[in-house]
């Protein structure tokens, strides 16, 4: 089955949700990046977060970017979105890995990732300068984190489960996530209902495992509401480096420096950092960026 997300809304118009199942995306981005359990959690977590708050985007061009730059030896986790469900993403140290913690049995994230740095948002509407919001992480888990700067950064209620189900094999059996927040208008009762929903209902993908579609996780989680979708989309992990995209990069080097990758490599090799492509320019490739510069 294809990923996908669901946009729904309450009867009263004050509750919102969506539903994301990411696990096709995920094991997308295992796959390129070679991840550890550890890291192919932490990297699925932050892309369907990046999926999910890409859908909340108004504008078609609109893209957003999450750095998660904790003080844990995975290092940065960098994701980016846009709104036709494209998502892309890396961790700086895919190989590291942690032991599971003794409590749960659950990979530990949040040792990996670090308790201690930010989280920054950096969104672009099109405008002459985009919009960059930040908070400190909190857990380094990445949902509670991502809550914390919807409440810190956006004034915004917000209830967020993001998961990740690691097979022995190392793939993913399972991914998703969901954001829950709250409008103007919201009552009490509301609230309370929400809370005591979210103290009983099982890990986001444990359901998805279990074979539930975003429609029956909303309506599983939020069954006190009377809800129904208002909008729906696709999503993968896709990239959108390409030889052009290389070619323009070094044309803006001044010739001299064209000169000297020619001289002392004979070529140029670029990786993109989001897919692992290879992008390879011959001698006669970077020969003619220089002449066509003039």
């Amino acid at each position: 089955m294809k990923d996908y997300l669901i946009r729904g809304i309450d009867e009263t118009g004050n509750i919102r949700i969506f539903v994301a199942s990411t696990t096709n995306l995920v094991e997308e981005a295992r796959i390129k990046h070679n991840t550890s359990a550890t890291a192919t959690a932490a990297l699925g977590r932050s892309l369907t977060a990046t999926a999910i708050m890409a859908s909340m985007m108004k504008n078609k061009e609109d893209t957003i970017s999450l750095k998660i730059q904790g003080d844990g030896p995975l290092g940065r986790i960098i994701t980016t979105g846009n709104t036709y469900g494209e998502v892309k993403g890396y961790v700086d140290n895919p190989n590291y890995d942690t032991e599971a913690r003794e409590d749960d049995g659950k990979l530990d994230v949040g040792k990996a990732v670090g308790r201690n740095g930010m989280l920054t948002v950096t969104m672009d509407q099109g405008l002459k300068d985009p919009y960059i919001g930040s908070s400190n992480l909190v857990t380094g888990e990445i949902a509670e984190d991502i809550a914390s700067y919807y409440a810190r950064s956006e004034q915004q209620p917000s209830a967020v489960s993001l998961g990740v189900l690691v097979d022995k094999d190392l793939s993913v059996k399972a991914a998703g996530g969901f954001i829950i927040q709250l409008l103007p208008g919201v009552v009490e009762e509301d609230i309370v209902l929400i809370e005591e929903a979210l103290s009983k209902i099982k890990p986001i993908s444990t359901y998805i495992d279990n074979g539930l579609t975003p429609e029956e996780i909303m309506g599983e989680v939020l069954k006190d509401f009377n809800m129904r979708v208002i909008g729906k989309e696709y999503i993968k992990f896709e990239c959108d480096c390409s030889r052009e995209r290389v070619i323009k990069a070094i044309s803006s080097l001044a010739n001299e420096e064209i000169q000297e990758i020619i001289d002392e490599d004979g070529g140029a090799e670029i990786v993109c950092h989001f897919c692992n492509e290879k992008h390879k320019l011959s001698k006669e490739d970077l020969e003619k960026i220089i002449v066509d510069k003039f």
